[in-house]
């Protein structure tokens, strides 16, 4: 079946105030896929879901002029945790490696991003949980990324999560979690036919502890619950960078099921669950994927892409014959 879709329809406001002061509103017309395995709106009485349903990212920041800059943002803001951006323009392929896909795109909370050189960021943060609108249970999440860019070639950036209670309803089950990416311009020739290549490759790793399971393999505590996974892409672009060629994959692990991705199999949530695919302690989750992307991008504002994708994961997840997902039902990925 060919279907054509409508991915985004993106508006954004930004106000100045001064030199210092920011306010941003981008509201994003594509349905309610945002929140995808935030289980927070069900705690309490506020129908956050619907009340976020079109927002993207919503802050204000004020800026101080010290060192290279400090700003301090307080609101929705978009998460790169997993590399891929939130934004299609942004990235090399089409649909993100496992890695993205099961990692956030956005926080609800505070940061502040101190650059005490030009060439490094460190930021840190303070926010109500991983991915999440609400606060799962009584206690924050802390986290933050480190960002240094040393020249044109190279970029290395750490992303760190902790302290979180993000288990909906289990206040003693916390999470870890690390997110490490390095990215290398390895050939730059503006007037060659091949005219930029460049690479990036990710690794992350994480863990639940508490509430029946374990960081540290199946003991007394329960069944190891922990996440594993990398992904490793490499682009080329053509004829003063009209033409882009990007080759990629990953590969991730993931007991307990904590950051696949809920199939909302007959309107399933996060905080419903589904018998189709439960996510209890120890259930088994392991998967990879690859793809091949052609880009055509005559100008700044078009880019044409087409894209290969192949998927599989060990354990019925995809919709098709004899997979988990019921006709009726829309695919998860």
């Amino acid at each position: 079946m060919n279907r054509l879709f409508l991915i985004q329809i993106l508006l954004s406001h930004r106000v100045r105030f001064g030199r210092r002061l920011t306010f941003l509103l981008a509201q994003n017309y594509r349905g309610p896929s945002t929140p995808r395995n935030d289980a927070s709106p069900a705690r309490g009485q506020w129908d956050l879901a619907d009340a976020y349903r079109y927002i993207s990212e919503a802050n204000a920041g004020y800026h101080f002029n010290v060192q290279h800059g400090l700003n301090v943002d307080a609101g929705i803001f978009l998460s790169y945790v997993g590399l891929f951006s939130f934004y299609q323009f942004d990235n090399w392929a089409y649909q993100p490696s496992y890695v993205s896909s099961n990692t956030p795109w956005f926080f609800n909370g505070v940061r502040v991003q101190w650059y005490p050189t030009a060439k490094l960021k460190i930021e840190p943060w303070f926010i109500n949980g991983w991915q999440s609108y609400g606060r799962f249970n009584g206690r924050p999440g802390l986290g933050g990324q480190i960002l240094y860019r040393p020249n044109g070639k190279w970029e290395f950036i750490g992303n760190q999560y902790g302290f979180g209670e993000d288990a909906l309803g289990l206040p003693s089950r916390t999470r870890l979690h690390t997110d490490d990416s390095i990215e290398y311009k390895y050939y730059d020739r503006p007037d060659a036919v091949i005219s930029k290549a460049a690479m990036t490759l990710t690794g992350d790793a994480g863990c639940e502890s508490g509430g029946g399971v374990s960081c540290h393999g199946n003991t007394n505590e329960g069944p190891k619950q922990s996440f594993l996974g990398f992904m490793l892409y490499n682009r080329l672009w053509f004829d003063r960078d009209r033409f882009g060629l990007t080759l990629g994959g990953g590969r991730i692990n993931n007991p307990g099921r904590y950051l696949v991705l809920l199939p909302p199999i007959n309107g399933a949530t996060a905080a419903s669950g589904t018998p189709y695919f439960t996510e209890n302690p120890g259930d088994p989750f392991k998967a990879w994927d690859a793809s091949v992307t052609a880009d055509y991008m005559p100008s700044q504002y078009f880019t044409y892409r087409l894209e290969y994708n192949h998927r599989a994961a060990n354990v019925p997840y995809f919709a098709g014959p004899g997979a988990l997902l019921r006709q009726e039902a829309t695919p998860a990925l």
